[in-house]
């Protein structure tokens, strides 16, 4: 026969367990809608090519060029930012970029597939394309990124060559800096206009790249977030992906791009994201009308958007309907 005392008991239990059912419905309810803004309902625009600045718009007819022929966004990344790379009147990218403070020109870039493989080289000398040898890199070694004199090693090991990459322009312009040497970076203003491209493909795979010859007058050594996983660049298959320009010491610190797809996973719209790792930024720093830093990023839906602390920034899109550009919304 059950006592008093053991019927209360019992009643206590049972009330704390209903308590606790609803408390982890409650929960379950509030997963549910967590996982349920990872996802979409929306139609996916598939192909679609993202890449910052005007001369992504060059970029992306390359990189659409395979995504329409059905190939992978890893190559369409790959080939398209090949195309500033090679181009001398882009002074940011590869050939005929700015050189460094001893004259020299530095390139750094990364690539990251849908599977997250990937590759980066920083400190790169007298190699046009940067971003095919990160590839290699990401393909052919244990490693994900490999500098200066090994990383010309490597890539002459494959096969690149060897080649002056400091144009008359570009020479001139340093040797115009010289007469005074001061290190003032300009925003907006061919100085840290770094190409990142984010592509997705027909079979929803998404993947990214980035290139640059870095800060102009930059000390020697100098490396900034466009090489850097995470920093510069980050594509999670499962989400988006994020690319970002701008002062990139400040995308290092925060991590920025990796900060924007976790935006994307906890229910933001890439916008939304890019806002969201901009505003952080520019809290921590306090002073920030001085710099410049912008994001980029494409989600798993096709859907893009972008954020900056200056006005001036632009990015270009390219799917079925065409080539376009944006201009990215700011806080100034």
């Amino acid at each position: 026969m059950t006592s008093k005392r053991e019927f209360l008991k019992m009643s206590v239990l049972g009330t704390s367990l209903i308590g606790l059912t609803g408390f982890f419905s409650k929960a379950q309810a509030k997963t549910a809608v967590v996982n349920k803004s990872v996802t979409t309902t929306k139609p996916v625009i598939k192909p679609i090519v993202v890449s910052t600045w005007n001369h992504g718009i060059a970029a992306n007819q390359v990189a659409w060029q395979v995504l329409s022929d059905n190939g992978k966004a890893i190559d369409a990344v790959e080939q398209g930012v090949r195309v500033p790379e090679a181009d001398p009147s882009v002074m940011t990218v590869g050939y005929g970029g700015y050189p460094d403070r001893e004259g020299k020109v530095t390139l750094d870039a990364c690539i990251m597939d849908e599977n997250q493989n990937c590759g980066s080289v920083a400190f790169l000398q007298h190699i046009k394309h940067p971003i095919s040898v990160a590839r290699l890199v990401m393909d052919k070694t244990p490693h994900v990124m490999l500098v200066g004199e090994g990383a010309l090693a490597f890539a002459k090991s494959q096969g690149f060559k060897e080649q002056n990459l400091l144009t008359d322009k570009a020479k001139s312009a340093w040797q115009a800096w010289l007469k005074e040497s001061k290190y003032n970076p300009i925003i907006n203003v061919e100085n840290h206009d770094t190409i990142g491209m984010l592509a997705l493909d027909n079979n929803g795979d998404l993947s990214g790249a980035c290139t640059t010859s870095g800060a102009a007058f930059k000390m020697s050594g100098r490396v900034g977030d466009s090489p850097i996983i995470g920093a510069g660049l980050y594509v999670d298959n499962e989400i988006g992906a994020a690319t970002a320009t701008g002062m990139g010491e400040l995308m290092i610190k925060t991590v920025g791009c990796h900060l924007v797809v976790e935006m994307m996973r906890q229910g933001m719209n890439p916008e939304q994201a890019c806002k969201a790792a901009v505003d952080r930024i520019a809290k921590k720093l306090g002073d920030y009308k001085k710099f410049q830093v912008g994001f980029l990023a494409l989600n798993k839906a096709g859907e893009y958007g972008s954020y900056c602390i200056q006005s001036g920034f632009n990015y270009a899109v390219t799917d079925k309907s065409g080539s376009k550009m944006h201009d990215a919304k700011s806080i100034l």
